[in-house]
C-alpha cells in the first residue's frame, strides 16, 4: 500500500484515500476523498493547494461543537467554493454534551482515545468509544458518508487528530467501497507514522494540551487490533458494516454512489 500523503504547513496527518486495493481487483481512486487532522491552522498556501489544485469542495468536520467554538473558525470557512458539513459524532445531551454552559471540555468528548486505566485495556476501551459514536449519532455517521459519496470535486473528512472519529468514518466508507479489510486496517494504522507530529500540534492548543499530557504517547497509537476489533464487532452484531448502515437508513443507491466515487 502506497500512502498518498499531502504535506501542508498547517496540518500534519493529511492523506488521500486513493491506491487502496479493492476486493476483486482494482484500487481506490486518488483525488476523491481525503482524511485529515484539524484544519484550523491552514496557511494561505495550504488553502490554495487544497482548493485550487486538489479541487476541495466539501469538508466533513466531526469535532464537537465545543471544539469548534474553542478552536475558532478555520480558514476554509471563508472560502466560497468549499462547503463545511458539521456532523459531530457525540451525543448532544447528558454527560457527553457537545456544548457545556461554561464551555468546559470533557476529556472523552474532545479526545475520545484518552481514558483512565481503570476503564479497561486500551484496545477494548477504544473499540468501545468507536462503537459509541455509532450508537450516539448514527445520523451524523450516515450523513458524513453521504457527503463523501456525492457532490462535485474532492471531499475531506477530519476531526482533531484525524485518527479516531475520522478513522471510524473512513473505515466505514472503505468497507462500503469494497476495500480489502487488511487495507482498511493498514490505512487506520498509518496515522502512527505521524503520531508525534499530531500530538505536538494538539499540545500547542489549550483545548487539548492538558488531556494529552496526562497520558504517555504510546497510549494514543492507532493499533491494528483496535480497528480489527471495531469491524469485528460490527460483523458479529450486524453482519458487517453494510448491516449496520442498512439498519440506519443507508440505501443501495447510497452504496452505488460511494463505490462509483471511490473505485475504478
Amino acid at each position: 500500500m502506497v500512502t498518498l500523503w499531502i504535506n501542508l504547513d498547517g496540518a500534519v496527518n493529511v492523506r488521500d484515500l486513493g491506491g487502496l486495493a479493492v476486493q476483486g481487483g482494482g484500487t481506490t481512486r486518488p483525488g476523491r476523498i481525503l482524511r485529515s487532522d484539524n484544519l484550523q491552522a491552514l496557511s494561505d498556501r495550504d488553502v490554495h493547494h487544497l482548493v485550487t489544485e486538489l479541487k476541495l469542495r466539501h469538508v466533513v468536520d466531526l469535532r464537537s461543537h465545543a471544539e469548534v467554538m474553542l478552536e475558532g473558525p478555520g480558514p476554509l470557512t471563508r472560502v466560497p467554493e468549499v462547503t463545511i458539513h458539521h456532523h459531530t459524532v457525540f451525543a448532544e445531551g447528558g454527560a457527553r454534551t457537545d456544548v457545556e454552559a461554561d464551555l468546559a471540555v470533557d476529556v472523552d468528548a474532545v479526545l475520545p482515545w484518552v481514558g483512565q486505566a481503570e476503564n479497561g485495556p486500551v484496545v477494548s476501551r477504544t473499540v468501545g468509544h468507536y462503537l459509541g459514536y455509532l450508537e450516539a449519532r448514527p445520523d451524523s455517521v450516515v450523513s458524513s458518508l453521504r457527503v463523501l459519496s456525492g457532490g462535485d470535486g474532492t471531499a475531506l473528512v477530519h476531526c482533531a487528530a484525524g485518527k479516531d472519529r475520522t478513522g471510524v468514518v473512513v473505515a466505514l466508507a472503505l468497507e462500503v467501497a469494497g476495500v480489502e479489510r487488511a487495507q482498511v486496517v493498514a490505512d487506520y494504522t498509518r496515522t502512527g507514522d505521524r503520531l508525534e507530529q499530531v500530538i505536538g500540534r494538539l499540545r500547542a492548543s489549550s483545548t487539548y494540551a492538558a488531556d494529552l499530557d496526562s497520558r504517555p504517547a504510546d497510549s494514543h497509537l492507532p493499533r491494528a487490533q483496535i480497528m480489527e476489533g471495531f469491524l469485528g464487532s460490527l460483523d458479529r452484531r450486524y453482519g458487517g458494516v453494510a448491516g449496520w448502515l442498512d439498519a440506519n437508513g443507508w440505501t443501495e443507491a447510497d452504496t452505488e454512489l460511494l463505490r462509483a466515487r471511490l473505485c475504478d
